[in-house]
């Protein structure tokens, strides 16, 4: 391919660049993609591919490339947003904003597609055009409209159409009453568009790009005489990604360090608080009972935390002599709007009350406020941060309390969208503490300032790879000071299953950046048989997959064993099999038969009735896969590590379930031996623990299995049944 030459000091991305401080990296990254733009025959079935991670700047960098773009012969861009007109406005506003000097200067017109005037004329339709058009039947049947009927001339221009967040109208399907699967009619639309114009080159921008990646290569649909070619990118530019950028990393891999602020961010709540949020019920929960009762408990404090958080930082900034900033904080639990009027009136009445307890009950606050203070000061310290008294932070929530500070807005529908946002399309912070209780605007896309607590209750049987991580509002770029205070509430499970997803979406991102979209990732399942056999990634379950990378740990957590009584025997005879070598205190290689034998017996000394289930089906596929599949003499075989006279914790202060029993420190730590040994073939490590009933157990030992995959483990991403397995 001969490398093409672009022009980089035209008048619009010279002035961009100048205005926005382009780094390096981001330069690169868009100089890039308009060069492979051009190379490219982008069309409709291989399109350019711009990655960035959630609320990383993907707008900023395609906004950059719009720029280039228009100084290197292109004449009209497309916008394509998600369908909600929050997300078009704000997308419009973001345009309209880096493009005034342009537009005042008669060079550039932009339009919202569903208000672009039919009466433009020459002078007008001279000049480049930015359109911005919500991907929804209406939006794109007007764009039609503008391209083929209004202003046919447009139709022989050169367009570059940027559809963001992609994986939202990328090709799709959908059961009819008649459950005939049909073409999702958006991406036709879409598709169609690009087909239809002369010259145009199209560029996909998204953060989980995993359903335009993983579809087949062709899918015959039945029913249909039309064999469908899927949406696949012709190439991939990473959006850089800056140290400050807050992710998944810390979430869900920091945050199990101790000494890092990260390790506080999390807060478990219970089943039963959101089957209380999910609908009015008085046998469950009385309203006026909202600031005492246990059956709200987590909620009731995480507001109270939000409150005390935003005062601290509001505190800090008047300390250093700056504007006090305003803050946020989202309740997403379900998408029934009867539900967000329910949460919506108990966080009311936790406002109210907090209110009435000023003058009524001052006790039951003082013991909310220094409750929410003792929380956050452990980070704040963590961070070396200087943190207002206490008596000075009471004070303060007092007065915030007194002259209502606290403003909770319900976002669930588009008729009042414009009240919602402000000049720059952000959902507007009216208030120094802002709550906002809602569903299908907060889910993604739009951008939400200052958020310091988000609470999250949406079902895991649900979860979707690109839907988990969209509704994951609190990535993003946060300050040291801010992320101190900042708290995510969820369930354990919910936590769980959202770690599971980081790791697939780390490994298959990972996987991305070295190609491996074309050939480095491994896909299986097991079949009716219980065969391995290779699976469609299209058809991935996300709450049900196990992701496999060199060293990746895998192992049960939350489980609860037998009782003393019922499981001695079989604990006896694991002894036996696993302890009979004389030299059991070093590695050894056994049959992968055994292995799972041995396996077989641990799963029968857990109570499946009690605690989360194990998926030891998928735990064991994964040892025969990884051992049967290795080369060499070690094919067939697993390395076991011993250790006895372990006393581990259930669970951990926090509630949650302990995920590493095998952390043993020192050179004769067992996951250093394990990683040490599993070159070719995966370790079992197996731990005796005690199981002693003040630690949570039933008072009986009992072997607890650590299966750590080899270092040369390709990525691979395994769909089981019902995995709980904790992945690490």
């Amino acid at each position: 391919m001969i490398t093409t030459e672009i022009q980089k000091n035209g008048l619009f991305y010279q002035r961009l660049s100048k205005i926005n401080q382009y780094s390096i990296e981001t330069k690169q990254c868009i100089e890039n993609t308009v060069k492979k733009l051009i190379e490219n025959d982008t069309n409709i079935n291989r399109p350019g591919m711009l990655l960035g991670k959630i609320q990383s700047g993907k707008t900023r960098t395609f906004i950059g490339v719009t720029a280039l773009a228009f100084d290197n012969g292109y004449d009209i861009a497309v916008v394509l947003t998600k369908g909600t007109r929050a997300l078009a406005q704000q997308t419009y506003e973001r345009l309209k904003k880096e493009f005034a000097s342009f537009r005042d200067e008669d060079v550039v017109q932009i339009f919202d597609i569903m208000t672009m005037p039919d009466n433009l004329i020459n002078y007008e339709l001279d000049q480049k055009l930015l359109l911005v058009v919500k991907k929804e039947m209406h939006n794109l049947n007007k764009l039609f409209k503008a391209f083929f009927e209004t202003y046919p001339c447009l139709s022989n221009k050169r367009v570059l159409i940027i559809d963001d967040e992609a994986d939202f109208a990328s090709i799709g399907f959908k059961k009819t009453d008649k459950e005939i699967i049909e073409i999702n009619r958006i991406a036709g639309q879409i598709d169609q568009l690009r087909k239809d114009l002369k010259h145009s080159d199209f560029l996909q921008v998204t953060a989980t790009p995993y359903s335009l990646y993983l579809q087949p290569e062709e899918l015959k649909i039945n029913e249909s005489s039309k064999t469908f070619k899927p949406v696949r990118p012709a190439f991939t530019e990473l959006v850089p990604v800056p140290k400050e950028y807050i992710g998944g990393e810390y979430y869900f891999e920091e945050s199990e360090e101790n000494k890092s602020i990260a390790s506080c961010i999390y807060e478990p709540i219970t089943n039963d608080e959101l089957l209380v949020l999910k609908k009015e019920d008085r046998r469950r929960f009385k309203i006026e009972q909202a600031l005492k009762s246990h059956k709200v408990k987590s909620l009731r404090n995480a507001i109270m935390t939000f409150m005390v958080g935003g005062i601290i930082r509001r505190l800090q900034d008047q300390d250093k002599g700056i504007k006090p900033k305003k803050y946020s904080f989202i309740i997403h639990t379900e998408q029934r709007k009867g539900t967000h009027e329910w949460q919506e009136s108990i966080v009311i009445a936790v406002k109210e009350q907090l209110r009435q307890a000023l003058a009524n009950d001052p006790l039951v606050l003082e013991q909310l406020i220094k409750s929410a203070y003792n929380n956050l000061i452990k980070s704040i310290c963590l961070i070396d941060g200087t943190a207002p008294k206490y008596e000075e932070v009471k004070c303060q929530v007092l007065l915030a309390i007194k002259q209502d500070y606290l403003m909770v807005t319900k976002v669930n529908s588009e008729n009042d969208i414009n009240q919602l946002l402000d000049d720059t399309g952000q959902l507007k912070l009216r208030t120094p503490l802002n709550v906002f209780v809602g569903g299908q605007i907060l889910d993604r896309g739009v951008t939400i300032g200052n958020l310091i607590g988000f609470y999250y209750g949406r079902s895991p049987r649900r979860f979707q790879q690109d839907t988990v991580l969209q509704h994951s509002r609190m990535f993003g770029y946060r300050p040291l000071e801010d992320l101190a205070v900042t708290r995510f509430y969820t369930t354990i499970e919910i936590y769980d299953v959202m770690k599971n997803i980081h790791e697939f979406d780390s490994a298959l991102r990972n996987a991305f950046e070295k190609g491996g979209h074309n050939n480095g990732v491994v896909f299986i399942q097991k079949d009716s048989r219980n065969k391995i056999i290779p699976c469609s990634p299209n058809k991935l379950i996300l709450s049900t997959t196990t992701t496999l990378k060199p060293f990746k740990r895998l192992l049960p957590a939350g489980f609860q064993t037998g009782y003393k009584t019922y499981i001695s025997k079989t604990v006896k005879e694991l002894d036996r099999l696993i302890m009979e070598r004389g030299n059991f205190k070093k590695p050894y290689l056994i049959n992968v038969k055994r292995a799972v034998q041995i396996i077989e017996k641990i799963n029968a000394t857990f109570d499946d009735k009690d605690g989360t289930p194990w998926d030891v089906k998928s735990f064991i596929s994964c040892m025969e896969y990884l051992s049967l599949n290795a080369e060499g003499k070690e094919t067939g075989h697993i390395w076991v590590i011993v250790k006895t006279e372990r006393d581990s914790s259930r669970t951990r202060e926090d509630g949650r379930f302990i995920d590493s029993p095998d952390t043993a420190r020192g050179k004769d730590s067992e996951l250093k031996l394990a990683r040490k040994v599993a070159t070719k073939v995966p370790a079992l490590i197996l731990l005796r623990q005690k199981g002693e009933e003040i630690k949570g157990w039933r008072g009986s030992p009992f072997w607890w299995p650590v299966l750590v995959t080899p270092g040369n483990t390709p990525v691979t991403v395994f769909q089981g049944g019902n995995n709980n397995s904790l992945l690490d």
